[in-house]
């Protein structure tokens, strides 16, 4: 059936390419047809403004913020959120294997090695969390997206989130700001990787629509390693009225991946493509299909927008790991917000307002494994998650280049479980009821000195509510409910950003005091088995450090034709640690490296060919267990993308990496003391080896 899906598409958008009867150029014009027209890279709607606006609106924020047009990854091999975010300082986004990785803002669930924690993910402003704020990564397509918003820790406020991390939001193209109104894409390279992307969009009068589709096959580095995955993205948009539009969001997301396991640190660094044995006999592996369906309706007032968000995810997960994870589950939301500038006096004051509703249910089974199949069910549960939400931001420009901001989050989220029991591997009721609630307060200064630089300062308060995969524990007796507390902290950061002729710069210092922070640890002490990581609160713990991106245009007009020889350094400090904790004391708590630099060397010629070689240096690793017994080397990568594009619309690349083949550990699964445990954990994931991969796209 999903080939049927992917074939249907790929038809669809070759039959929109041969209607084509003109071709419409890069940029804000549009050919007119016949009832017809067709964009390029407009100036965006009511619903999604252009990309020009959605810079604007993230570098309006008074504190750490990053934007990132996803022309910076159109010519290079981008499968994974590290492709998209790894220019992004502040942001630790860790492969592990096919579509899974580690993505942490400012140590947010640091220690935790399996999907997310303490970040709210968008897409298009809509959360893509569930209902209990757990996520995934899956579901989000790097050749889908027009730009991606980083917001980190209290700054996301603007779309009510108050985690430690902060929001990324991913905004996905409509037919006005897409590339092109056609693109047809194929990569290919390594480890067996084949991957072909459509996207096709229309404009006709008042309606707008646009499809975008990838599928991937590989075989993967490691062996039992292989991954299917097929996304698919649509949006609709209608103009009701002047200044008022609607638009419907629809999306599929398919994912068919086998689970290589952890290693033993030797084995990671000396036979990196094998997999964990337990992993292959119980054949590991996560099936996950995701339908999503949205919709935002703006109102353009005299004062200001009104955007109302409606949507509903239903998430279906077949997970044979330590036992057979079967989950099925719905997440639904209502969200309106609204946003304006008006004058307090003579003075410029603008102002954010919004409310978030949601809640979903989760059946959550889960069977012993037998090779993979289910084999005499161990648990029969019902997971409910409800949050209520109200915030607010305001920027008052109390002289003409410096604003005083305030906010707020109120809140109330509510986690029920109901084990049904009546199993002889569980046969106990449980029921439990939790229900969190605060105010998140937020203070800061911007001061704009000129156009291009800012200056800001801000304390914030942030609240992390413990989702499904905290509160519900398995151990080697059975499945229990662990009453949590919710992560709290004070975070307070300074820093700049700007541009000064060839010197950019953004560079942020922060401090994070944490109380009850969520650690988690790997309770198995060999390799028979995955067992899920403890969560307990660690009484207080520290977060600091520092984000830094600074660019430099080194040579210009080198053959006198416009063209550009550019240096960008990257570097993102982390100093995390226990604050006299009864166990840790003051150690570093595992899992991420004190620092992560990245270092690009850019040539790009007017007649469109680029080259980037580029480094990505971890000096030393980071430690693997909260005792600090134990930490992996670190490591240097060096790698090179090329590519050209051609005046027709075509562009070839080439995006080779780990050029030396140097063997390293990419992440870690965290145990409390890694000398506990008898012949060395089993908790490492083998960076990938040598790799090149090429494509080609025609926009047209």
């Amino acid at each position: 059936m999903s080939r049927l899906i992917g074939s249907g598409a790929l038809a669809l958008a070759l039959g929109l390419s041969l209607s084509q009867t003109c071709r419409a150029q890069a940029g804000p014009d549009r050919v007119e047809l016949p009832e017809l027209s067709v964009s390029g890279a407009a100036a965006g709607s009511a619903t999604v403004p252009s990309v020009a606006e959605q810079r604007r609106a993230v570098n309006a924020t008074v504190g750490s913020v990053a934007f990132v047009d996803a022309a910076s990854f159109q010519d290079r091999y981008a499968n994974t959120l590290r492709d998209v975010l790894k220019d992004t300082p502040g942001v630790y986004a860790q492969e592990r294997y096919g579509q899974e990785l580690r993505l942490s803002v400012r140590g947010s669930g640091i220690s935790r090695g399996f999907h997310l924690r303490g970040i709210e993910v968008l897409q298009d402003g809509i959360p893509f969390n569930l209902a209990d704020g757990s996520g995934d990564f899956y579901q989000i397509d790097p050749l889908a997206l027009r730009s991606a918003e980083v917001y980190k820790g209290g700054n996301a406020l603007t779309f009510g989130a108050t985690t430690l991390g902060g929001a990324v939001n991913f905004v996905t193209p409509t037919a006005y700001t897409a590339f092109a109104p056609n693109i047809l894409r194929i990569d290919g390279g390594s480890f067996g990787t084949i991957r072909e992307n459509f996207q096709a969009s229309r404009i006709s009068g008042p309606v707008d629509m646009l499809i975008n589709g990838t599928i991937t096959n590989a075989d993967g580095f490691r062996d039992h390693e292989v991954q299917r995955t097929q996304n698919f993205n649509a949006n609709l948009g209608y103009q009701l009225a002047p200044g008022i539009e609607t638009r419907f969001y629809a999306g599929v997301y398919l994912t068919d991946q086998k689970l290589p396991g952890a290693l033993s640190l030797s084995d990671a660094l000396n036979d990196p493509t094998r997999a964990n044995p337990a992993a292959v006999a119980m054949n590991q592996s996560r099936k996950v299909e995701t339908e999503r369906i949205a919709n935002r309706t703006s109102f353009v007032l005299d004062v200001g927008k009104l955007d109302i968000d409606t949507w509903a995810i239903h998430k279906s997960l077949y997970h044979p790991i330590f036992q057979v994870i079967d989950q099925d589950g719905w997440t639904y939301g209502l969200a309106p917000h609204w946003a304006g500038t008006f004058d307090i006096g003579d003075f410029r004051n603008d102002t954010i307002l919004g409310l978030r509703a949601f809640a979903g249910q989760n059946s959550a089974l889960q069977f012993n494994n037998l090779a993979g199949q289910r084999n005499g069910q161990t648990l029969n549960a019902l997971q409910s998650a409800s949050n209520y939400e109200a915030y607010g931001e305001n920027r008052f420009w109390f002289l003409p280049d410096v604003a005083l901001m305030t906010g707020a989050k109120v809140f109330s989220a509510n986690r029920t479980y109901s084990n049904k029991g009546g199993l002889a591997a569980n046969p106990n009721v449980q029921f439990a009821n939790e229900t969190y609630e605060g105010v998140n307060p937020k203070v800061g200064l911007l001061w704009q000195p000129l156009p291009d630089i800012q200056v800001f300062g801000d304390v914030a308060r942030s609240r992390d509510v413990p989702d499904f995969g905290d509160l519900v524990q398995t151990n080697t007796l059975r499945t229990t409910f662990a009453p949590l507390a919710a992560q709290r902290a004070w975070t307070y950061e300074a820093g700049s950003r700007g541009r000064i002729d060839r010197l950019s710069w953004d560079v942020t210092l922060y401090r994070s005091e944490i109380r009850n922070e969520l650690i988690n640890f790997n309770t198995a002490l060999g390799a028979a088995t995955n067992v899920p990581a403890a969560t307990f609160n660690a009484p207080r713990t520290r977060h600091q450090g520092v984000e830094a991106a600074i660019g430099l245009d080194l040579a210009r007009d080198l053959s006198g034709v416009g063209d550009r020889l550019s240096l960008s350094q990257i570097w993102t400090h982390n100093d995390i640690r226990f604050v006299n904790d009864p166990v840790y004391g003051g150690n570093r708590i595992a899992g991420i490296p004190a620092d992560v630099l990245r270092t690009v060397l850019r040539y790009a010629h007017p007649g469109g060919f680029h080259i980037a070689p580029s480094i990505d240096w971890v000096p030393q690793g980071a430690f693997a267990d909260h005792a600090n017994t134990l930490k992996v080397p670190g490591y240097a990568l060096f790698n090179v993308e090329a590519g050209i594009d051609f005046a027709d619309g075509v562009s070839l690349f080439i995006d080779a990496r780990n050029l030396t083949d140097a063997r390293y550990v990419a992440d870690i699964s965290v145990v409390a003391n890694a000398r506990a445990v008898a012949g060395g954990p089993v908790a490492f994931y083998p960076g990938v080896g040598r790799a090149v991969f090429g494509g080609v796209r025609a926009a047209f």
